[in-house]
């Protein structure tokens, strides 16, 4: 499966979805790196097979080995940490006080520098709603150097690969209560 597959497997309704994964695909604000990653991390985030299927046949051979598992793990810690910390910015108490006591090494070592890190941190807690974690990572990527331009890049991304994710989950549901 590749891109152009996945943007046929997509229903007419879904078309701006579908022309905002071709013009994200090469959006020139991220380097292929950052962009790669972002596509794969985000689609892992998003939890449908048909489009991390699409998007890791993509933008896996754009990535380094140590790049592909990086992009892993952002969408892996993120699963984690955006539950937490969404729980305790959200829930009164003295939670946001105690320590998490959760391994997140990945995050001082993740195989890429650290700006690439957060970026693709910062998408996947996009897709996950955690406002706690999105303030975080946007700060911390801006304080790499990067700018609003390659902040809004990957949370477009991460918005355009959630919306195909969310579009083939409808499609699957209504499939299945039609043929009911």
């Amino acid at each position: 499966m590749s891109l152009e597959s996945l943007k046929a497997a997509l229903p007419d309704y879904a078309k701006d979805i579908r022309l905002n994964l071709g013009s994200l695909a090469t959006e020139p604000a991220l380097s292929a790196e950052q962009r790669a990653g972002t596509f794969i991390a985000s689609a892992l985030a998003a939890r449908n097979p048909v489009v991390t299927e699409a998007i890791i046949a993509e933008f896996t051979p754009l990535l380094s080995v140590e790049s592909l598992t990086a992009a892993k793990a952002a969408a892996s810690i993120m699963a984690m940490n955006n539950v937490y910390y969404r729980f305790t910015h959200l829930v009164s108490g003295d939670y946001p006080n105690m320590p998490a006591k959760l391994r997140m090494n990945v995050m001082a070592r993740p195989g890429v520098d650290k700006a690439t890190f957060e970026l693709w941190s910062l998408a996947v807690s996009a897709i996950n709603g955690c406002g706690m974690c999105m303030e975080s990572h946007e700060r911390a990527v801006r304080q790499h150097g990067l700018t609003a331009e390659q902040v809004q890049a990957s949370v477009r991304i991460a918005a355009v690969v959630h919306a195909a994710a969310a579009t083939l989950d409808g499609e699957r549901a209504i499939g299945f209560e039609m043929a009911a």
